[in-house]
């Protein structure tokens, strides 16, 4: 998302490879809530001391990191399913309303409302909410991953 590993001098290749498994692991489990402990763990460094390295190899926390692209997610849907801002903002990784829409107008210098006004043209057809949630795993215990409740 921008900066790449190794703009740092501290950042070793070793630690670059390190801190890439724990970037990764965000990446893939980046709409579930943030366990930095866990996400360090993966690098093999206490929470401390990855967020130093990440901040290094990459340029910004994982905190921000990991916001970045939940905005930049946000902004996908914002502007193509007929979800709520609210509906958005869970499926996102957000817990708070209030801070998702701060969030957002801080990386888009738009509330999540005016950007949808601004980058959705009249009459235009967005995705069926129902759609959207069901592909975004909106509906839990629904779609490819569900497994059937054992009687």
């Amino acid at each position: 998302m921008g900066t790449t590993p190794g703009s740092a001098p501290e950042a070793q290749p070793s630690q670059l490879r390190q801190l890439r498994l724990a970037k990764d692991a965000m990446d893939r489990d980046w709409a579930e809530p943030l366990d930095l402990d866990a996400v360090a763990a993966h690098a093999g460094y206490s929470r401390c001391h990855f967020v130093r390295l990440f901040r290094a190899g990459y340029g910004q926390t994982p905190g921000q990191y990991l916001s970045r692209h939940r905005i930049e997610r946000a902004e996908d849907l914002l502007r193509t399913a007929d979800l709520s801002v609210t509906e958005i903002c869970s499926l996102v990784g957000f817990s708070s309303l209030g801070s998702f829409s701060a969030s957002f107008k801080k990386h888009t210098g738009l509330t999540p409302s005016e950007y949808r006004e601004r980058h959705v043209k009249q009459n235009s057809a967005l995705v069926p909410g129902c759609y959207a949630l069901l592909w975004h795993g909106g509906f839990k215990g629904l779609g490819p991953a569900a497994k059937p409740d054992p009687e």
